[in-house]
């Protein structure tokens, strides 16, 4: 038993490493976000310039070769980035992250519709549950900046979920061009935003260049990676280390702090996707088996 099992052990952890690593990266992006003086389409133009180079200097033709629906699926990924950063902009970090990750609400929608999936009575709970939980983040002494972030970020959990979904549909390895692209189609929509823009500061390229080359780019890839040595449902509970840190960061590195509302609204959303993807994968169907997460 020893011997079948020793050559497995070390790429399993070697899976586990990569991507807790990968979710460590993701974590740091709302406080940069927070920290960088650009304005958010500035900001996502320059990221992606720097996410886009590096996806393609590592993965080449893995990264080019695509097809209709993996354009179509950059759209929505690039949808997730701009408003993200439209949300992180506006509203607190973990107004912005917790309420993105109510994508996998949005999946439970949209797979019987686009992909023929059954409808289950464990998801008319887990939806009712997490709305619950989004409600908590409209409640409190809110500014209309607050309202519109939190609405900045479900739209992007929107075009997450379609994104998941997509992918799923299209052709595995064309999920690789479906990020290329879409950071190719981030920098073009936010080009023009670049008009009359004061030089880019020492500070804030350095930090743009991390957000674009390690944070979303090299994050993205050490991801991929893990994600192929471990089952789906361990990378997807582990990448959860993402919505926890997130806001921790933007706290010690920015001086933010979530209401109290924004924190329980966030664990009850948070508990309830992994309560739901574990029965899920206990039974078999997965609530979103063959996808990744994304960093935003």
């Amino acid at each position: 038993m020893v011997n079948m099992y020793s050559s497995s052990v070390p790429d399993h952890r070697k899976g586990v490493i990569a991507v807790i690593v990968a979710a460590l990266l993701w974590s740091t992006g709302g406080l940069f976000i927070k920290l960088i003086s650009l304005n958010s389409f500035q900001l996502s133009f320059f990221r992606s310039v720097f996410a886009a180079v590096i996806i393609f200097a590592i993965l080449r033709g893995k990264a080019v070769k695509t097809n209709g629906l993996a354009l179509l699926n950059s759209l929505f990924y690039a949808g997730v980035l701009i408003i993200f950063v439209l949300a992180t902009k506006t509203t607190t970090a973990a107004n912005a992250i917790f309420l993105q990750y109510t994508a996998p609400i949005f999946v439970l929608f949209l797979e019987p519709v686009f992909l023929k999936t059954r409808f289950e009575k464990i998801n008319i709970v887990t939806i009712v549950i997490c709305v619950l939980g989004m409600a908590l983040f409209f409640m409190g002494d809110l500014q209309p900046g607050d309202m519109y972030g939190n609405f900045y970020a479900l739209m992007s959990g929107v075009c997450l979920a379609f994104f998941f979904v997509g992918v799923r549909k299209n052709k595995p390895e064309l999920k690789f061009s479906s990020i290329f692209y879409g950071n190719i189609l981030i920098a073009v929509l936010c080009a023009p935003s670049l008009i009359g823009m004061n030089p880019l500061g020492l500070g804030d390229l350095s930090m743009v260049a991390y957000l674009g080359l390690i944070q979303i780019g090299l994050a993205y890839i050490i991801f991929t990676y893990g994600i192929a040595k471990i089952p789906a449902i361990e990378a997807s509970l582990l990448a959860m280390i993402e919505p926890v840190l997130n806001p921790i960061w933007v706290f010690l590195g920015y001086g933010e702090q979530p209401t109290i509302y924004s924190i329980a609204g966030g664990l009850i959303i948070v508990i309830t996707i992994v309560i739901r993807t574990v029965i899920a994968e206990k039974k078999n169907t997965g609530l979103i088996k063959d996808e990744i997460p994304l960093g935003s």
